[in-house]
């Protein structure tokens, strides 16, 4: 099983005082999750300036950077909100040359040409499942079986209903004959319910402060402690 540490997200140092923004703080957060057990990397570049960006002169130096620092694969998002204008966002992705992956969430307008962009690029895909919707989504885009992995990622449900909700999505996956590995994760109280979950299902999982600022015992803690308590658990092993 992979587990992945997702270092930054769309946030800043107000969400937690640890929180990586530079490629100097992300390439040393990467270091030492990897160190911890971490197999894989997930990174919202930003610039100078600290702002999330798309551009190829960004992206490929904040990747490079931080894979140069780590030695495992490092992905990024294509979050419609970096560059809300689609036809920009799929020629700054066309640029790219450094990222592994990208994750892409199928409920924003463009996904399949997204993917299609990422796979004239040479980058990989991480094909963001929110819902079955998505699920279906994916399965109609004709990209199914081109994708890295299916990331199943319920966004801000509750962990009473967590586990629920992928129960539904992982059998959507499975009727529309979507076979590619499962990233499976969550965010905010379901953050460390739906990381057990993935572990008892056997699949890939991921952690860092993008899902949550706190360890599954509630108190704070920042990337590497967060990856060394996934570990413990059983994810990545």
């Amino acid at each position: 099983m992979l587990l992945q540490a997702a270092l930054n997200g769309p946030f800043d140092k107000d969400l937690h005082p640890k929180l990586p923004v530079s490629a100097q703080e992300l390439a040393r957060d990467a270091a030492a999750c990897v160190t911890a057990g971490a197999q894989a990397i997930h990174v919202h570049p930003r610039d100078a300036d600290g702002t999330e960006r798309l551009d190829a002169r960004v992206v490929d130096a904040v990747v490079t950077a931080v894979r140069d620092a780590c030695g495992v694969p490092v992905g990024v998002s294509t979050g419609a909100w970096i560059e809300p204008d689609l036809g920009r966002r799929l020629e700054l992705i066309a640029a790219w040359s450094a990222p592994d992956y990208a994750s892409v969430n199928l409920s924003e307008a463009g996904a399949t040409d997204t993917m299609r962009t990422l796979l004239d690029a040479g980058v990989g895909i991480e094909a963001g499942v929110w819902s079955v919707e998505d699920a279906e989504r994916l399965a109609a885009s004709g990209l199914g079986d081109r994708v890295t992995r299916v990331l199943v990622e319920p966004v801000e449900v509750s962990a009473g209903d967590a586990v629920a909700v992928v129960d539904e999505i992982h059998a959507a996956l499975d009727r529309l004959g979507l076979t590619a590995p499962r990233l499976q994760h969550g965010d905010g109280e379901a953050t460390w319910v739906l990381l057990r979950d993935a572990i008892r299902r056997g699949i890939d999982t991921r952690i860092g402060l993008e899902d949550t600022v706190a360890g599954p015992d509630g108190a704070r803690a920042g990337n590497e402690a967060l990856v060394r308590a996934a570990r413990a658990l059983g994810a990545g092993s």
